[in-house]
């Protein structure tokens, strides 16, 4: 027997006709690429999302094609993002970051006909547009008036583009299950791979987290993505922020921490997104400038570990709450957070930042565990490590194109790479990438927990740790340290800083300080390149082997 409700599809457009409908003019300001900060509303953003979609016909995209955006967080973006998805074509979000013949690779790939470029790229397209054959027009998401001069071939203005088309565009009828996005991932080993969402996906994925357990977000917050629309769907928000009318910040290009405070604080922002890196850069300038947060309630923190000294600067001297969340592109993005759950015994300040440190219990759409190298199920002790699993409705079940094969397991889970511990309340905690966990002895060293006690340290900017080859243990850890700006900071200081706080046998065998640590164009650090620029690290103590 089938239930007598109405048949009414999950699709990304039904979330902007809600915005428009009940919160019609609720402000979205942006920081645009070309300067100035401009502010319109969902209702308009719906009618030029619409005026798209006719351009978008016109032009002669039909549903299953592929449309890339090489954009910042813009409301230009947002309108692309809902008109592209709106007709059953497929929004494919380029990450800008990639290296140029990655990105040529994953248009090619993704057999994009038509890109949606913000001015500051067009120079990376210009430079592998003769190996872009299938790409049949660019479409320079500015006015007239802001038009670059360019060399590539099919320009168009998107102002001048979308300006005599219908407002009142009839969204098509799709069924719920039809593709709405494209993200690859960032290609730090191997290829990229295109994971493909469905409008279903993505409107059960946006109600999770939503949900007051989760990031909350109501009709009366200021949200603001620091977190790029390409990164994995700005993790969710521009799809959560309208479905409950959350006036929307939007900050362009400029990704500097005195720009993002100026933004935090003249559009009174009660919740942002963002990567530890921004919150290091922002804390530093409110450090230095002896400012404060006086609107920002909450932030979700996540790409990667969030150190515990940050998520208690954060709390303490700020007073913003931090939501330590996990996810990846595979997973629609946020996939755990870190909030207490009822039933739990009341928790002291120190036992809440022992929580928060973890990547927390999954949201609803998720289902986590833990195996063996051998695929068995491991217990929830908090203690043992092992391959973290998921599965649920915002799960990937393949990649685009069946790009690496199966990635399922007989019982539909996904093995993320990960490693990481469960504990009997069911949250989880990363304790390291698979091919970045440190094995010494034949046991594992979490690399992250490495650096996130080490950042702790008060004269730490950044810190990474990598294994390093020992004739003995196999490998041992290598403490990589950037010092903050006027710390003089010295081997012994970092040890004994360490000592006590991290087990006797996790304890570095060597400490280096440098300039820079590179990260990937999703902002994790960057382990490959600092393992091919420390092979011939020599731990101390330890004979440098004889040149051949």
């Amino acid at each position: 027997m089938l239930g007598a409700m109405q048949d009414w599809p999950l699709l990304t457009s039904s979330i902007l006709d809600y915005a428009a409908r009940y919160h019609g003019t609720r402000e979205i300001v942006t920081r645009t690429v070309e300067g100035p900060i401009t502010r319109t509303d969902y209702a308009t953003l719906s009618r030029r999302a619409r005026q798209l979609a006719g351009a978008l016909r016109r032009f002669g995209i039909r549903e299953g094609d592929r449309v890339a955006t090489l954009a910042w967080n813009t409301h230009r973006h947002m309108e692309a993002w809902y008109g592209i998805s709106g007709i059953g074509a497929v929004c494919h979000t380029v990450n800008p970051r990639l290296f140029p013949d990655q990105i040529a690779y994953i248009a090619n790939h993704a057999e994009d006909t038509l890109i949606l470029v913000d001015p500051p790229f067009l120079p990376l397209l210009e430079g592998i547009a003769a190996q872009l054959p299938r790409v049949r027009g660019y479409v320079v998401l500015t006015d007239r008036a802001h038009m670059p001069a360019t060399t590539l071939p099919g320009v168009l203005c998107y102002e001048e583009w979308i300006a005599g088309e219908d407002a009142d565009f009839a969204w098509p009828a799709l069924a719920e299950r039809t593709a709405s996005g494209l993200c690859y991932t960032s290609g730090t080993t191997g290829k990229p791979k295109g994971v493909l969402y469905s409008h279903r996906s993505c409107v059960v994925h946006a109600l999770a987290t939503n949900g007051a357990d989760v990031v909350g977000l109501r009709s009366i917050d200021c949200a603001m993505p620091i977190v790029p629309m390409y990164h994995v769907n700005a993790w969710g928000i521009v799809y959560g922020a309208p479905m409950v009318g959350a006036k929307l910040v939007l900050p362009g290009a400029r990704m500097d921490a005195e720009s993002l405070y100026a933004l935090l604080e003249d559009e009174q922002v009660t919740f942002t997104a963002a990567v530890p890196t921004i919150w290091l850069s922002l804390i530093q300038l409110m450090e230095r400038t002896g400012t404060q947060l006086s609107s920002l309630e909450r932030v979700a923190i996540g790409g990667s570990a969030a150190p515990r000294g940050m998520i208690e600067t954060l709390e303490r001297t700020y007073g913003v709450r931090v939501l330590h969340a996990w996810g990846m592109t595979e997973t629609s993005s946020l996939a755990t957070i870190s909030v207490a759950k009822g039933g739990m015994p009341p928790l002291s300040a120190e036992q809440q930042l022992d929580l928060q440190v973890k990547q927390g219990r999954p949201i609803y759409t998720v289902l986590t565990k833990i195996t063996d190298d051998a695929g068995r199920d491991l217990p929830w002790d908090g203690r043992t490590f092992g391959h973290l699993m998921v599965k649920g409705s915002a799960v990937a079940s393949a990649y685009f194109k069946g790009e690496g094969g199966p990635v399922l397991d007989a019982d539909g889970w996904f093995d993320t790479g990960d490693v990481a511990t469960v504990d009997p309340d069911g949250f989880v905690q990363i304790t390291d990438r698979a091919k970045d966990v440190i094995k010494s002895g034949g046991e594992w060293i979490s690399s992250i927990e490495l650096e996130n006690v080490a950042v702790g340290h008060p004269g730490v900017a950044e810190a990474a740790v990598i294994g390093v080859a020992h004739p003995k243990w196999d490998e041992r850890p290598l403490l990589i340290v950037i010092a903050k700006p006027g710390q003089t900071l010295t081997k012994e200081d970092v040890l004994a800083y360490l000592d006590g706080r991290v087990a006797k046998w996790w304890m570095p065998d060597d400490v280096v300080f440098v300039d820079d640590i590179p990260h990937t164009a999703t902002g994790k650090i960057q382990k490959i390149a600092l393992r091919e620029r420390f092979k011939d690290h020599v731990l101390p103590g330890i004979a440098k082997p004889a040149a051949p």
